[in-house]
């Protein structure tokens, strides 16, 4: 069974930093309120069925309540490339897991791509490669057979699983006038044995949140009730000022947020919403 800890990750990128920054905060210091930085969190890489490879990603900011707004630029960019890989510019406080993934060529072989983020004064650069030691399986866990939950944007719709791979939906909205968000939601139901305990009811709990835009983004419920009758579960979202956003909606399983480090059970969907006057 491929498998990595993120908790091995972030003290991969605590070794990395500790030459750059000098007064940058190793994961296991006590946090605080604000005034931190933001570190990536590499989950590990993944194969595609076209021969490519996926490179999955999240962030570990190190305060407990400030979040974040980085716009793509000298403080938020991947290289070498484009600066933009689709990366988030809006930072929860604390841990982001798997939030994007980059797909690189089948020919990637050594190569890196590296995230350099700035926040409140602190830099940070982190490399992504294909090194054996971080393969990993989202889509499905080898020792159970649990697979991520199921997200569709209406009830008939599209499925999506797993790791976010680009917008699986386009939106309108008007500023400062709410915008129904529905989503249909379904799962497996496959228990591991270890966390029978707490198996939760509905089986799929959901977690709206800002992942871009230029305003601020205020949710009837960031949290909202999966139906027992039809999966389904709405909510609003009003958006403070016209422009492009991006809606970031994760769904866990019994296996909790960010799968328990095991980067499987859970899923990751990004929606765009374009917000009019």
């Amino acid at each position: 069974m491929k498998r990595t800890s993120s908790i091995l990750a972030l003290g991969f990128a605590g070794a990395l930093l500790c030459p750059l920054v000098s007064n940058a905060q190793l994961p296991l210091e006590p946090g605080k309120k604000s005034g931190l930085g933001v570190t990536a969190a590499y989950e590990g890489w993944f194969r595609n069925a076209d021969g490519s490879f996926s490179l999955l990603i999240g962030y570990f900011n190190r305060n407990h309540e400030q979040t974040l707004d980085i716009p793509i630029g000298p403080n938020n960019r991947i290289e070498p490339g484009d600066p933009d890989q689709g990366q988030p510019t809006h930072f929860l406080a604390r841990r982001g897991w798997g939030v994007f993934s980059i797909r690189v060529p089948a020919d990637f072989g050594k190569k890196s791509l590296n995230w350099h983020l700035e926040a409140n004064g602190q830099p940070i650069d982190i490399p992504f490669t294909l090194k054996k030691d971080w393969e990993v399986e989202p889509l499905r866990d080898a020792a159970q057979g649990n697979t991520p939950p199921t997200l569709r944007l209406t009830a008939d719709g599209d499925a999506h699983q797993g790791p976010p791979t680009g917008i699986i939906a386009t939106l309108d909205a008007k500023a400062m006038e709410p915008r129904e968000l529905a989503v249909w939601a379904s799962d497996d139901g496959v228990v591991d044995e270890y966390r029978a305990s707490r198996a939760i009811d509905p089986p799929v709990r959901l977690f709206w949140s800002k992942y871009r835009g230029p305003g601020t983004v205020t949710f009837d419920n960031d949290k909202p009730e999966v139906s027992k009758e039809d999966g389904s579960a709405v909510t609003t979202a009003t958006f403070s000022e016209p422009g492009d956003y991006v809606l970031r909606l994760q769904a866990n399983d019994i296996s909790g947020n960010g799968g328990g480090g095991a980067q499987c059970c859970w899923t990751n969907a990004h929606v765009k919403v374009t917000v009019a006057p």
